[in-house]
């Protein structure tokens, strides 16, 4: 059986410490960035929201009163409520969760901006937006999507993204090389079996010697070439 090495990783201190002991598998720093642009999102909509419980406004009025600024009803406030409480549990929920919901909490930002503004001072405002609320609505899209998207959406993540694709230490970075020959399968068929008599402690001193030979080596198909330069005739 093939030994593998793991990677030291070294910490604040300069010393080389084993890969998962007592160091962080990814940089933390994306995720605190991402939970704390969700969370300051959610407290600013979540006021904005209870203001306008608060001040008893008119559910489906299309004119609106001023509320921190922006216009609002009580549609606006519960949808408000709604989406601070969204944005809260996915980033109690986990980083990743987090990530998304912004993502596309940020969309739907964008989207309801647009749609409010075309609809603006009609009656179809059922949001009883103002053109403040429009801008507010760009620039809180436009937040949570880039902090969403932050460290996540990249052609080339670096290694210590929390997002980037883990690589297995067991996947060969050549493709896998298998037999094509009468030779070869035969030789297939002669490792195997000598793999199981090593197991079971039945191998023979040859068979012993070939599987130790293999074992310096990672590919399928290496292993199979040392295997059949014991059958090679010697020079």
């Amino acid at each position: 059986m093939q030994l593998r090495h793991f990677p030291l990783r070294r910490t604040s201190g300069g010393a080389p410490t084993p890969a998962g002991e007592g160091a962080p598998p990814h940089d933390t720093r994306v995720f605190t960035v991402q939970r704390i642009g969700a969370l300051a999102v959610a407290a600013v909509i979540l006021v904005f929201g209870l203001l306008g419980f608060a001040g008893g406004l008119d559910f489906f009025s299309t004119d609106g009163e001023p509320i921190m600024g922006l216009s609002s009803n009580g549609l606006l406030s519960t949808v408000s409520v709604l989406t601070a409480v969204v944005l809260v549990a996915a980033a109690l929920r986990s980083p990743r969760v987090a990530s998304t919901v912004m993502i596309v909490v940020g969309t739907l930002f964008l989207v309801s901006a647009l749609a409010n503004l075309a609809v603006l001072r009609t009656s179809y405002n059922l949001l009883a937006f103002e053109i403040e609320n429009v801008v507010f609505s760009v620039l809180a899209g436009l937040f949570l999507l880039l902090l969403g998207a932050y460290g996540r959406v990249s052609g080339n993540l670096p290694p210590d993204s929390p997002y980037a694709r883990p690589r297995s230490d067991d996947v060969d970075d050549e493709p896998e090389s298998f037999p094509s020959t009468p030779q070869e399968f035969a030789a297939e068929r002669a490792m195997r079996e000598a793999e199981i008599a090593v197991v079971n402690h039945v191998a023979t001193a040859d068979q012993r010697r070939r599987v130790d030979a293999m074992a310096q080596v990672r590919s399928r198909g290496d292993r199979r070439r040392v295997w059949m330069d014991f059958d090679a005739p010697s020079s």
